[in-house]
């Protein structure tokens, strides 16, 4: 069994089902972005831990190289602890075609469940669990992937959606 702190943490994170917490973040260019703008669409709401450190640079890649196919069956967001200047850099270095959202306080990681005691080069740190939320046009959270691995992912999120378009 985990501590209580743990438990407490698995409590409050999302489930599917839920109505997505309705956050308004700045985007990488300072415009201020609401999940409730995307009311009636499906957005992947993608959370990295850091822009421009390796496995977010290739989760992002890979979802600007897939994102042709899944704008046509959703909104793509990327969301991290970053400020919106990081973000704008991350943007233009590596040419991503998506907002991505500046959570600098982290305070939405912490709506959703996701910001969790990380342990960095021996150092405890809370940090961004790397998870993905479906969020159906109603506002519902229609799928979770949690803990999620950069490699692949973005075909993994596409598949799903593909699949689920189907019904």
């Amino acid at each position: 069994m985990g501590s209580d702190m743990e438990s407490d943490m698995k409590d409050r994170a999302i489930k599917v089902n839920d109505k997505a917490p309705d956050v308004t973040l700045p985007d990488q260019s300072g415009n201020k972005i609401s999940l409730k703008d995307f009311k009636g669409q499906t957005v992947v709401l993608f959370f990295y831990p850091k822009a421009n450190t390796p496995g977010c640079t290739i989760e992002a890649c890979e979802f600007r190289d897939t994102y042709a196919k899944l704008k046509k069956l959703a909104v793509v967001l990327g969301i991290s602890g970053d400020t919106s200047s990081a973000q704008k850099k991350f943007e233009e270095k590596f040419s991503l075609p998506f907002p991505l959202l500046a959570d600098a306080d982290r305070a939405t990681a912490d709506r959703f469940g996701i910001l969790k005691e990380k342990n960095m080069y021996g150092k405890k740190v809370k940090g961004i669990v790397r998870t993905t939320y479906i969020i159906g046009p109603d506002g519902k959270v229609r799928h979770i992937f949690a803990k999620v691995k950069p490699e692949g992912h973005a075909e993994e999120v596409l598949a799903w959606l593909k699949a689920d378009a189907k019904g």
